[in-house]
């Protein structure tokens, strides 16, 4: 695939992935909103915290590695040996299953069965969900890297709302098997994942519009690993990709994840307010799930492909290194200003949300305090997704074992910080050490940029630099929406506090029409790749 077809292909992704999560997640939001009023915040944070991170735990460690090096080269890879390398990620997967399994049941502290009941039961059927979903990943794989862009949205999103209408059925109608309800609904989440990619290729392989595609696979047995005549079963050079990256995973699971390990080894904040934590932290998050990762996603895999893993930008074609250079400058400055967006709106406005979300449980007490600090950490995170985005796809495999080393240096720090501002500041310091580590993260990566473009005319990071006119806009829609908030919000009715949106909404529609005539570059790009691939797709 041509570098501007490859272009076009991710934008689409891109775009086509966040109008979708919108449009899915937003069911699935307002379906947790009304769970959140029938269980206990104990119930939620055991659920979203400790069984939580098992899952996530069990998929990074058995699947980063393999996404990451599978989805590195061109169309001159042989699927075969990738599918085969790709299938390790079960019975890997089950290993880690069983043995965190093991550590969640003998050796972290078991919940008071009065209150959390079925605790047991949670912890094997969140590991059993985990192995389930791991048998979607060659096929997960398969259809990113030849630009399926409609399945991998669709079926993760039908997915979520099926797991979250059950939720809220099974609370409604049988409250009393508690943790049992959110386990089961995990598992049913997983299958229908499972079932959707499946139903799919079963009828893509082999039709007019894979032969079309040129797609690599003629049979849907092909799907399964099997041998090769007169060649590997493995692609080892890809198998040293993915162990560089698998011993990078590691580490990186520990920056992810870090303020959920804190508090599920070393207890420094009870089920309660581990729930309040997180309940702010999706809430938060909402901006990097709908926008962030969507792109940062669908783009590792355009600079992956554009870009030759290992070799400088002289030592490449050179309309290739521009198109990239020229790529990433406009994400950093789409991200940047969605960035600076969340974090100047959100400090004024982090109250309501959570009152609007979740009523006075979150809205008293300190989470309006942790969704300003978080929105704070949302600019720093949008930064990062994209630099490290570049990085990785353009390192060589050497760099990549080296990164190791720094990401051990900084899960070792973040650990220990965590632990002492959380000890310092209770949940505010969890989101402390998160910007910390993030911005230490942006720092490497903008230096590798750096480095890599030193003898290019390309500065692509010259795009982290706001106008000053710019940067007055934001500070005076700052200043608007602060004083808005303490003369409005929020106790005095909902006619003040429709006042307080309007007021706001107001300053964000200016704001974007000087975005509109100021940022033209950024506006073209908008419209010619993700406004144009979405019409496109749909």
């Amino acid at each position: 695939m041509a570098a501007r077809d490859m272009l076009v292909s991710s934008a689409s992704l891109a775009s086509y992935t966040a109008a979708l999560q919108v449009l899915f997640r937003g069911m699935t939001f307002l379906l947790n909103a009304f769970t959140l009023r029938y269980v206990s915040k104990e119930i939620i944070g055991l659920v979203n915290v400790r069984l939580t991170l098992l899952y996530s735990t069990i998929i990074f460690l058995a699947r980063e590695a393999f996404r990451k090096a599978c989805l590195s080269g061109g169309a001159e890879q042989n699927w075969t040996q990738i599918i085969n390398l790709l299938w390790l990620t079960v019975p890997l997967g089950m290993l880690w299953a069983v043995l965190l399994s093991w550590v969640w049941l003998r050796l972290l502290q078991v919940p008071d069965p009065a209150l959390l009941p079925h605790y047991e039961a949670a912890v094997v059927l969140f590991s059993l969900s985990a192995v389930v979903e791991l048998l979607v990943e060659p096929l997960c794989v398969l259809a990113q890297a030849h630009m399926c862009v409609k399945l991998k949205v669709i079926s993760e999103s039908l997915s979520m709302v099926t797991k979250c209408v059950l939720t809220v059925v099974l609370v409604m109608v049988v409250p009393q098997w508690g943790l049992f309800i959110f386990s089961l609904a995990q598992l049913v989440y997983a299958v229908f994942l499972l079932i959707s990619y499946v139903l799919y290729f079963v009828t893509f392989i082999g039709s007019h519009e894979a032969q079309k595609n040129s797609f690599p696979l003629t049979r849907v047995i092909d799907l399964l690993p099997k041998s090769i005549n007169d060649q590997t079963i493995l692609d080892w050079k890809l198998a040293a990709l993915t162990w560089s990256f698998y011993k990078q995973s590691f580490l990186k699971q520990v920056l992810t994840e870090g303020e959920r390990y804190v508090m599920t080894f070393l207890n420094v904040l009870n089920f309660g307010d581990q729930g309040v934590y997180d309940i702010v932290n999706n809430l938060g998050s909402l901006v990097a799930r709908f926008v962030f990762l969507p792109i940062e996603e669908s783009f590792y895999i355009f600079f992956a492909k554009v870009l030759e893993r290992g070799k400088g930008s002289v030592m490449q074609k050179q309309e290739d290194v521009d198109l990239a250079a020229g790529v990433l400058e406009v994400l950093l400055r789409l991200v940047l200003l969605i960035g600076l967006s969340v974090t100047v709106f959100g400090y004024s406005y982090s109250q309501l949300a959570l009152d609007i979300y979740g009523g006075s449980l979150l809205s008293s007490g300190s989470g309006p305090t942790l969704l300003r600090c978080y929105c704070l950490y949302v600019l720093l995170l949008a930064t990062n997704g994209v630099t490290e985005c570049f990085t990785f796809a353009a390192m060589s495999k050497e760099e990549v074992d080296r990164y190791n080393f720094i990401m051990l240096v900084l899960s070792i720090s973040f650990l220990c910080i965590s632990y002492f501002l959380t000890w310092w500041h209770g949940a505010v310091g969890f989101i402390l050490a998160n910007c910390m580590n993030m911005g230490l993260r942006i720092a490497h990566s903008v230096h590798y940029i750096a480095c890599y473009f030193k003898l290019s005319s390309n500065r692509p990071l010259l795009a982290l630099r706001p106008s000053w006119r710019l940067l007055l806009v934001y500070l005076g829609c700052g200043i608007i929406t602060v004083l808005s908030e303490e003369t409005l919000c929020c106790a005095k009715g909902w006619l003040y506090r429709l006042l307080h949106i309007a007021i706001g909404a107001g300053c964000f529609v200016t704001l974007l029409l000087i975005v509109f005539f100021t940022e033209t570059r950024l506006v073209h790009f908008i419209r010619t790749q993700f406004l144009s691939g979405y019409k496109k797709e749909t």
